[in-house]
């Protein structure tokens, strides 16, 4: 059973930077495809980013695309969000997913291909 703990949550204002980081333990493997979803009040969870579990491949959408950055320290099982340019918009819930079933170079985009889920941090950017 793979546990997922993100960490690096907080207030900040518009235009500054927070980094998330999501540590996995637990599994018999670190060739986890890794992923960043948020879910804002009153609004559906939607996809951030995601990472390969090579950390050669990486996708995002395109509401961050330039501001954030997603990268991946294999050896400590640990991905980061890097976020800069903070929106009041980025406000939400940021939780991390993992998934093993991957080949080096995937990244999963969809929140039903994740098998497993962090409990979530809180981002709050205030204008």
């Amino acid at each position: 059973q793979v546990q997922l703990v993100e960490s690096g949550g907080g207030l900040v204002q518009a235009g500054g930077s927070l980094r998330l980081s999501c540590a996995a333990s637990g599994g018999t493997s670190s060739r986890y495809a890794m992923g960043w979803f948020r879910q804002a009040p009153g609004k559906e969870r939607e996809f951030v980013a995601a990472i390969s579990w090579s950390g050669s491949s990486t996708y995002y959408a395109d509401s961050v695309k330039g501001r954030f950055t997603l990268s991946r320290d294999v050896a400590k099982n640990t991905a980061y969000l890097q976020m800069n340019s903070l929106k009041p918009e980025d406000t939400a819930v940021y939780s991390c997913a993992a998934d093993l079933r991957t080949g080096a170079t995937t990244v999963l985009t969809t929140q039903r291909r994740y098998e497993y889920w962090g409990q979530g941090t809180q981002v709050t950017v205030s204008s």
